[in-house]
């Protein structure tokens, strides 16, 4: 008689009220005197694509790490459905990580590279084949079955570790850069795929990466992590286009930081003003290259005009990345659709509503 794996006990808590699926609260983590993550605090949904976000150094892998139960946080508490998790040892968490390494077994096949957690569990063999059958269906490897690691490529070997994660029937999928390691065309679909599967199974992901674009492609929502604390968390259309800091416009793609001085609900900007609402003083703008396109004949007041000089253009396919030098050596980068050749000055424009205030008027460099 073929023994099963006991099911998870959690340890009994008392949980904030209306707790989310998963919630991580007030978590802060040293390493002797240096603190990587200060006091970090989320709620995530049952179903969510999470992605953390963040520079190297930022906290995003050892937050990742923390849930998962491989390092200990020095400060707060981690719920799942409202029961704790962090008291808990790693293979005793309903959780699964996918690491960059993907971590194959070199001499076992397919199939027992993603069977293996499954046998070591004492799982009864006919059940443990059906489900890594069903898993392998799932990432579209069951034709591998038999193959080997050698024998597959990085986006296949990509994942076989992604159906030795979804065989345990993980609550939560933590993912650690799992595409840094393939080719940009494949890392792409990969991106696609992994998107498709998430939907397809609504299990919760936790996913780590470095990468903006990456980050806004995939996710429901963004943590971008800075110096260990969340810098900003939105959907990814929400952060990109209303950033709320000077690192969070300049980290997620480019953005031209304007310093400006608000009087009277004008901000004057130097080479343009704009209306707003900032109470008078300094104050710091982020406006996307994308929002500035040629002057047209149509006027409105809802447009902004300046004059530039067109320095240099840069073609990028879709686009053409145009820098601009305005009144005063003022520089902005703007991306438009077809180029407009150098020489004398020419008139931009750009909506006043894409001109977005940032909180932090101190730190408008970058």
């Amino acid at each position: 008689m073929s023994s099963r794996p006991a099911e998870v006990q959690f340890e009994a808590a008392a949980p904030p009220a209306e707790a989310a699926f998963l919630r991580i609260e007030d978590i802060g983590k040293s390493f002797g005197a240096h603190c990587v993550l200060e006091s970090i605090s989320l709620d995530i949904q049952r179903g969510e694509f999470l992605t953390f976000l963040g520079e190297s150094g930022s906290g995003k892998t050892t937050l990742l790490r923390i849930v998962a139960g491989f390092e200990q946080a020095t400060s707060g508490q981690i719920f799942l459905e409202g029961q704790r998790l962090d008291t808990l040892p790693p293979h005793r968490r309903p959780i699964h990580t996918v690491f960059q390494s993907y971590a194959l077994f070199p001499h076992m096949s397919v199939f027992d590279n993603v069977a293996y957690g499954l046998r070591v569990r004492g799982c009864d063999r006919t059940e443990a084949k059906s489900r890594v059958e069903a898993a392998l269906t799932k990432v579209r490897m069951d034709s591998f079955a038999k193959h080997f690691p050698r024998q597959i490529s990085g986006g296949q070997k990509q994942r076989v570790a992604l159906a030795r994660a979804l065989v345990n029937r993980p609550k939560v999928l933590l993912l650690d850069e799992p595409l840094s390691a393939l080719d940009a065309n494949l890392r792409v679909e990969m991106q696609r795929e992994l998107k498709l599967l998430q939907q397809d199974l609504g299990i919760t992901f936790l996913f780590v990466t470095h990468d903006q674009s990456e980050a806004l492609a995939i996710s429901d929502r963004v943590v971008l992590l800075h110096r260990g604390k969340i810098e900003q968390c939105g959907t990814p259309r929400e952060i990109y286009a209303r950033p709320r800091t000077a690192y969070s416009a300049s980290f997620l793609g480019k953005s031209n930081l304007l310093r400006g001085v608000v009087k009277q609900g004008v901000a004057d900007c130097g080479i343009f003003s704009l209306p707003t609402q900032l109470p008078d003083g300094p104050a710091v703008f982020s406006l996307r290259p994308e929002a500035i396109a040629p002057a047209s004949a149509i006027t409105s007041d809802a447009l902004v005009q300046f004059q530039a000089q067109v320095l240099t253009e840069q073609f990028h396919g879709a686009n053409t990345l145009v820098t601009l030098r305005c009144a005063g050596g003022i520089e902005l980068t703007a991306r438009l659709t077809s180029p407009l050749g150098g020489g004398e000055s020419q008139h931009f424009t750009f909506r006043a509503e894409d001109c977005v205030p940032l909180e932090d008027a101190a730190q408008e460099k970058n």
